[in-house]
C-alpha cells in the first residue's frame, strides 16, 4: 500500500475529520517533497528538525502552522509508520501567541451584513445570529432546523461534538423562502435522475433511498451537479465556503469598517454580543461548543470592562 494511502487508511480508522485528514496528508506531502521524495522511514530527528526549521525562517509561516506540520509528522510516524518517535520528544513546538479575538459592534456588523445579499446574506446572518462556524453553517441540513422550537441542531461540530443553538426569529421567514427555491431545486434534480447527497458514516448502506430525501438535503446546496466516483450517483455538495468567504471579504470593503473581519468574526462578535447583554458564560459556552469554559472566557478581555466593570480614571476627570 502507498504511504499516503497507509495514511488516509489510518486516520479514517480513528475517525478524524476530512479536514485534519486533509491537512496531515498535505504536509506529509510537503515533508517528503522537501526532502527530495525519500521514504520516511529513511529519515530522522535531524530531517524533521532542518523541515521545521524551513518553515519557521523561510516560509515564515505561523506558530500554529508549523504546530500543525509537527502533528502531521508525529501521527505519520507513531500511528502509521509504528516507528519509536523518543526522539520527537526534543523537538520543540513553537510558542503560539495569545491573540484577542477581532469583534464587531453592532453597528459595524449590520454595516457589513446589509451588504451582502443571496445565500451568503443569509449564512453570514447565521453565523451572527446564531455563533455557527462557517462549515457547521454550511453542513447543515434541512432536518437539522426546528422552526416550531426556534433551534439549529448542530451534528458532528468541531471536535465531532452535537450541540443546539438558537435559531433566531429574524431569520426565519428568508430561511422559509430560501428552502422552497432549495426544494424546487432538488424536485427539478430527481426529475433529471440526480438528487443524491452525502451521507454521514454507514447510512447509504443501511438506508439505501435516504440520500435523495428532503430531510437530509443540503439547507445551501452547491451551484453544480456532480457524479461521485464511487457509487455514480449524480449529488450536489453543499456551497463551497470561499464563496461565502469572499462575498463577505467584499461586504466589509464596501461597508467601510476598517477591521481585519472575516466570517469567524461574526461566530467572535455573537459571543461578546451575549456576554454584553448580560447572558452566564456557562450559556455562551454552550451555545458555542466549547469543551472549556476557559476558551469562552478570552471573550471577556474584549469587552472594554473585562467583566469586572472598571472605569479609566481619566473618564472621572
Amino acid at each position: 500500500m502507498k504511504l499516503l494511502t497507509q495514511v488516509r487508511t489510518v486516520i479514517r480508522l480513528r475517525h478524524y475529520s476530512r479536514r485534519t485528514e486533509q491537512a496531515y496528508l498535505w504536509w506529509i506531502r510537503r515533508f517528503i517533497e522537501f526532502h527530495e521524495r525519500r521514504h520516511p522511514a529513511t529519515l530522522g530527528s535531524p530531517e524533521v528538525s532542518t523541515f521545521l526549521a524551513h518553515l519557521a525562517t523561510t516560509r515564515r509561516v505561523s506558530a500554529s502552522t508549523q504546530n500543525q506540520a509537527l502533528s502531521a509528522l508525529l501521527f505519520l510516524y507513531g500511528e502509521v509508520l509504528r516507528q519509536p518517535v523518543a526522539w520527537m520528544a526534543d523537538l520543540v513546538r513553537a510558542k503560539a501567541p495569545k491573540r484577542l479575538p477581532v469583534v464587531l459592534t453592532r453597528d459595524e456588523a449590520r454595516a457589513i451584513l446589509d451588504k451582502l445579499d443571496g445565500t451568503a446574506a443569509i449564512v453570514c446572518r447565521l453565523l451572527y445570529g446564531s455563533g455557527l462556524r462557517l462549515m457547521e453553517a454550511l453542513q447543515l441540513r434541512v432536518q437539522h432546523l426546528e422552526f416550531a422550537r426556534g433551534e439549529i441542531r448542530v451534528r458532528g461540530g468541531k471536535g465531532d461534538r452535537d450541540r443546539v443553538t438558537m435559531l433566531p426569529l429574524v431569520l426565519q421567514t428568508p430561511l422559509r423562502r430560501h428552502l422552497e427555491d432549495v426544494r424546487a431545486q432538488h424536485g427539478q434534480d430527481l426529475e433529471d435522475g440526480a438528487g443524491w447527497v452525502e451521507l454521514p458514516a454507514a447510512l447509504d448502506r443501511k438506508y439505501p433511498r435516504a440520500g435523495r430525501e428532503w430531510a437530509w438535503q443540503w439547507v445551501f446546496p452547491g451551484t453544480r451537479v456532480h457524479a461521485d466516483a464511487a457509487t455514480g450517483e449524480r449529488r450536489r455538495h453543499h456551497l463551497h465556503e470561499t464563496a461565502v468567504q469572499r462575498a463577505f471579504r467584499q461586504a466589509v470593503l464596501l461597508s467601510g469598517v476598517d477591521k481585519s473581519a472575516h466570517c469567524h468574526t461574526l461566530r467572535h462578535s455573537f459571543a461578546t454580543e451575549l456576554l454584553l447583554s448580560g447572558y452566564d458564560i456557562r450559556t455562551v459556552q454552550e451555545l458555542l461548543g466549547h469543551r472549556d469554559v476557559r476558551v469562552t472566557m478570552g471573550y471577556l478581555h474584549v469587552l472594554n470592562r473585562g467583566g469586572l466593570g472598571v472605569r479609566s480614571p481619566i473618564d472621572t476627570l
